[in-house]
């Protein structure tokens, strides 16, 4: 281990020294002007990349080896590249807050918002930085104008953000809420078009739907029933939180009026980032919620993205975290994402006991598997893992498809898989 010393350099103690090379399980580097994690070069992606290419991937994250954490559709880890570029400008910031310094902080704001643009296939105009999917949401569901005798279309699997905040609201505003219910297992694409088309009526203003549950990992065929509802003059809100960063989707072929997504989950970014698009038809539609200082420099987000200070490390981080994943390759990512989910549906398929909530259709579900563990109890059973096999996941408790969800992610290893599947037979057939 080499570790760099220098009287500009920050001094470190040994403690906390000792805490942050476990931490990452790499030397830390501390210097003037940020910090840096001594890791092997990001490798170029080979046409079939193969095990040793992800494992080189992982040792860009400061994850311990030996944790797996499959839990992608709620938070990810963010890779050293995009901590560093959090680090390096928070610094900067903090060391200098004038505003002739902050100068560049709001530039950096911009470039990450053409990142966005170039991610999703659309224009900077069309681009509001959030701080996550639920305010994205929200600030539909309180900027689109309805009253009574309007009606907006839901999905019964949508998140709350996207669910039960239009409820809410239809008791202030006297709209009317309808409910396209979910089937289990996923009953095809043409069973959900044919669902929503015939929920649409003469009053529909709005549908909102999720692209991916996180739930069971439902995919939904987004471009249809946008285009669908287009049709009918029938706006779209698509909650992409667990899509972004996971598919590689081009919303100018979607053409959705709205789509949100959060920078904390599949993108592997900053907490806190999120995005909000608005389709520029659908601009003249929908009202600001927030009115303050600075915002942002192009298209609708001069009058939306008013919202004050922000954390313009945090979002020029997002922006690297959408560069890391362009480097490794986006649908290369999802191509990984879809092998690691293959491999748990197999492994769970034979072990007797196992319900799956997920589809097993592959064109059906993506990198969510929910399943229930026999008659385990779900909390102790997820402890366990964590505790003796350290493997992170998620519990779904209730009534409504109860269970253990993994979410993997292209930084997981098929090493992860395996011990997640070996933990869950060994529980399973001893009962505790």
């Amino acid at each position: 281990m080499r570790v760099h010393t220098s009287k500009n350099f920050d001094t470190l103690n040994r403690r906390e020294f000792a805490r942050l090379f476990a931490w990452g399980g790499s030397a830390a580097v501390f210097a003037r002007a940020g910090f840096a994690w001594e890791r092997p070069a990001l490798p170029g992606t080979p046409d079939s990349p193969d095990e040793k290419f992800w494992l080189q991937v992982r040792k860009q994250f400061v994850l311990p080896p030996e944790l797996g954490v499959l839990n992608a559709a709620n938070l990810c880890p963010s890779p050293a590249p995009v901590l560093e570029a959090m680090y390096d400008h928070t610094r900067d910031m903090d060391r200098d807050p004038s505003f002739q310094n902050r100068v560049k902080m709001g530039e950096g704001k911009e470039a990450t918002r053409r990142a966005l643009a170039e991610f999703l296939r659309v224009s900077p105009e069309e681009i509001v930085i959030t701080r996550n999917t639920s305010e994205s949401n929200n600030l539909v569901s309180s900027g689109v104008d309805l009253k009574p005798g309007d009606e907006v279309l839901l999905f019964s699997d949508n998140h709350p953000s996207n669910l039960a905040a239009w409820q809410e609201k239809s008791k202030r505003w006297g709209f009317t809420i309808r409910i396209v219910p979910q089937v289990n297992p996923h009953p095809g694409f043409d069973y959900y078009i044919d669902a929503f088309s015939k929920a649409m009526t003469p009053r529909t203003r709005v549908l909102g739907f999720t692209h991916l549950t996180s739930t069971v990992g439902d995919l939904f065929p987004a471009t249809e029933l946008c285009r669908r509802a287009r049709e009918r003059g029938i706006l779209t809100l698509v909650d992409g939180a667990q899509s972004l960063g996971l598919l590689d989707v081009d919303l100018s072929e979607m053409q959705p009026d709205f789509y949100t997504g959060s920078a904390h989950k599949w993108p592997c970014g900053p907490k806190e980032v999120g995005v909000l698009y608005i389709n520029k038809t659908a601009q003249p539609k929908i009202w600001a919620s927030i009115l303050s200082a600075m915002p942002g420099a192009v298209g609708i987000s001069k009058t939306f993205e008013a919202f004050g200070q922000r954390d313009e490390p945090a979002i020029i981080g997002f922006g690297r975290a959408l560069k890391f994943q362009n480097e490794i390759g986006r649908r290369v990512i999802e191509v990984r994402a879809r092998q690691l989910t293959r491999m748990l549906l197999e492994g769970l398929r034979k072990i007797e006991g196992v319900k799956i909530w997920t589809s097993l259709e592959p064109s059906r579900s993506v990198a969510v598997v929910s399943f229930l563990p026999g008659n385990l109890d779900i909390g102790k059973l997820s402890a366990a893992l964590y505790a003796k096999h350290r493997i992170g996941c998620a519990t779904r408790i209730g009534q409504d498809r109860p269970g253990i969800r993994f979410s993997p992610h292209f930084y997981n290893a098929t090493a992860e898989i395996e011990r997640a599947l070996v933990a869950i037979r060994k529980h399973v057939a001893s009962g505790g």
